[in-house]
């Protein structure tokens, strides 16, 4: 999967990644390979993605919006 995790200022992250874990206005929630279409307003916390080399990376965030559509991830962070 491709994920870019944007922010008005800069691009934090664009690359391949196994998983995701995002935390969504409902709760937090995981992406993976595959996943169904949606689109979802994110909260504040902690977003967490494995990479392509098993690394595991976390961003905190003041909330966004995500959207997943074709095994591509688009972030857009505050």
């Amino acid at each position: 999967m491709y994920l870019e995790i944007v922010t008005p200022e800069k691009t934090l992250f664009s690359g391949e990644v196994v998983h995701i874990k995002v935390p969504g206005s409902d709760g937090s929630f995981g992406i993976m390979k595959n996943h169904a279409a949606v689109i979802s307003v994110l909260q504040k916390g902690i977003l967490e993605f494995t990479d392509e080399n098993e690394k595991v990376q976390t961003f905190e965030i003041n909330g966004g919006v995500v959207e997943v559509l074709d095994n591509n991830i688009v972030v857009l962070a505050k």
